[in-house]
């Protein structure tokens, strides 16, 4: 089992940026992929970024590239999402999650991922 809490998010205009931290309790976090998915109001999950279980490999929706920045503190047991030049279509909850399981993955279907957080807001008004 692995529990994850999302924080950081809030609201910030166009253009500012916001960092959120994911904190992973629970079984060995630095053995499993990352990634964040966010959701906004009236539409589905999506994906947006992933990295591997050490931080070596990383992966962006084509909306949040040179943007976005994913990573990781393995020995924090904590993993980050740093966003810069935000955008109003940014706004959504996000959500941080894990695959515990072996194997390739597309790193973007959200059944690939095992445990979820709840969530954090951010909203980014123009």
């Amino acid at each position: 089992q692995v529990h994850l809490v999302e924080s950081g998010g809030g609201l910030v205009q166009a253009g500012g940026s916001l960092r959120l931290s994911c904190a992973a309790s629970g079984r060995s976090f630095g053995s499993y992929a990352m990634g964040w998915f966010r959701q906004a109001p009236g539409k589905e999950r999506e994906f947006v970024s992933a990295v591997n279980w050490s931080g070596g490999s990383t992966y962006y929706a084509d909306s949040v590239k040179g943007r976005f920045t994913i990573s990781r503190d393995n020995a924090k047991n904590t993993g980050y999402l740093q966003m810069n030049s935000l955008k109003p279509e940014d706004t959504g909850d996000y959500y941080c999650a894990v695959i515990t399981k072996l194997g390739d993955y597309t790193w973007e279907s959200r059944d690939e991922y095992d445990y979820w957080g709840q969530g954090t807001q951010v909203t980014v008004s123009s």
